[in-house]
Formats: C-alpha cells, sequence, structure tokens
C-alpha cells in the first residue's frame, strides 16, 4: 500500500524549498556511496551513522573510522540510506506529505522540526537497543515525525494509494493510522531485525506532539485538507 499523490494544496508559501533542499542531500549522498563501491559505503554507514554501542559508551569506534563526532551521526545518519529502494521509499513519502507541513510552519520551522523528529527518531532505536553495535541510517525516523505531524493537522485530506496495482483514495488517518499500526506491531514482534521500527514509532510521535508548537496558529489542528472556507473541493466524479 503505497501513497502516489494527496488532495492537499499549498496556501502559505509557494515552493518547498528546504523539502526539496532535504531530497537533494538525500539523493546526492545515497550517488556518493554507490560511487565509491562496497567499502566506501561501509565507511560511511560507520562513520556518519547512529551506532548505539558508541553512542551510549558500550563500545568505542577506531579513530580512522571516525567521521563526525559521535553525537554529531544523530543529525548525519539521516541523510543516509542503505539502498535504492530504501531512499526510495522515503523521498516517496517525504515529497507527499512533507510540502503540507512546510507549508503549516515555514521554511525554517520545518528545517528544525524535521531535524529534531529526526533525532528523536534515533534516540529511540538507542534507548530501545543501547548495546546494539550496527550503525542506523536513513530519513526514516525523520519522515516519520512528517507523518506524524500531518495525521494531526489533516486527518480528512483525501491521498491516493496504490493497492495491488489498484488506485484507491482514503482520508489519511487511515492510511497513517494503518501505517503507525504497523510500525508499533512490527516493533513489538521484533520483525525484520534490520530495520530501526523502534525508531519510526518515536519519529512519528515526535512529530504528532511537535506540531501542535511548530505549526502557525493560523493553521488548524485536525482541519483536514487546508482549503478557505467558500471552496469546495470537486467530488470524485469531478462535480462541484
Amino acid at each position: 500500500m503505497f501513497p502516489i499523490s494527496d488532495d492537499n494544496p499549498r496556501l502559505r508559501i509557494d515552493k518547498p524549498y528546504v523539502l526539496w533542499g532535504i531530497m537533494a542531500v538525500c539523493v546526492f549522498m545515497f550517488l556518493m556511496q554507490v560511487s565509491g563501491g562496497p567499502v566506501f559505503t561501509q565507511r560511511l554507514s560507520i562513520g556518519l551513522g547512529v551506532i548505539p554501542a558508541v553512542l551510549t559508551g558500550h563500545a568505542e569506534l577506531r579513530p580512522d573510522l571516525a567521521i563526525v563526532p559521535v553525537w554529531a551521526t544523530l543529525l548525519t545518519s539521516m541523510f543516509l540510506h542503505g539502498g535504492l529502494l530504501h531512499l526510495f521509499g522515503n523521498m516517496l513519502f517525504l515529497a507527499i506529505f512533507g510540502d503540507n507541513i512546510e507549508d503549516a510552519m515555514g521554511h525554517l520551522r520545518f528545517l528544525l522540526f524535521y531535524l529534531i523528529c529526526g533525532v528523536a527518531a534515533a534516540l529511540t532505536h538507542v534507548v530501545v537497543a543501547p548495546e546494539a553495535p550496527q550503525p542506523m541510517i536513513g530519513a526514516s525516523g525523520a519522515v516519520s515525525g512528517v507523518l506524524g505531524a500531518y495525521l494531526v493537522l489533516y486527518p480528512r485530506a483525501w491521498v491516493t494509494i496504490l493497492l495491488v496495482w489498484l488506485p484507491l483514495v482514503v482520508p489519511a488517518w487511515i492510511l497513517l493510522g494503518l501505517w503507525f499500526g504497523f510500525q508499533v506491531l512490527a516493533a513489538l514482534g521484533g520483525a525484520a531485525a534490520g530495520v530501526a521500527w523502534w525508531a519510526h514509532v518515536g519519529g512519528f510521535i515526535a512529530g504528532a506532539v511537535l506540531v501542535v508548537v511548530f505549526r502557525h496558529k493560523t493553521v488548524p489542528l485536525g482541519g483536514g485538507s487546508h482549503y478557505p472556507k467558500g471552496i469546495r473541493l470537486r467530488d470524485r466524479r469531478g462535480r462541484r
């Protein structure tokens, strides 16, 4: 079940420049990873990824592998990805839902919100698995924060999804509610050990809470598609 678009226009900003910038950095970093080969990719993952055991002091990273200070990996980790599908999935969700969140917050607030959600997600993973020796990378935690914010602001916005190649239009609360529920169940059940499920859960909750503070006060909570009063959307058959 993948989203392919939403019916929720921007009203406060013309272009989501910060969103595009984040996506551009993620794509650039991924191209740099793959261009350097497997060894270089592993080197970046170790040097820029969050390693819980190192962050909590249970292990120490060799000096020649350290690229940035240990605390800085909470930020750098969210711009690396483990493969093309990993990158594509994160960028797809971010592209569909992120522009409305940037619109609701403004450029600088959205950037700060995104980074804080990513850090919160990484710390959630560290708390759950403080001695884990594997590096965690990916924008999933920060993107989860964007999804949490979208659920709080626009639960009734319409989202088009693909379900076994069949396009369906559903309210955002159904899609995002099911998505979050799956993350929680996967985290509790220990599904796919290579995925930081708790980071997704932590990022989502952080986004749902922080959006109350970071949104512009003129943007209502739970307002659905934020069309101004007096404008009615076309229904599914194109009538007004």
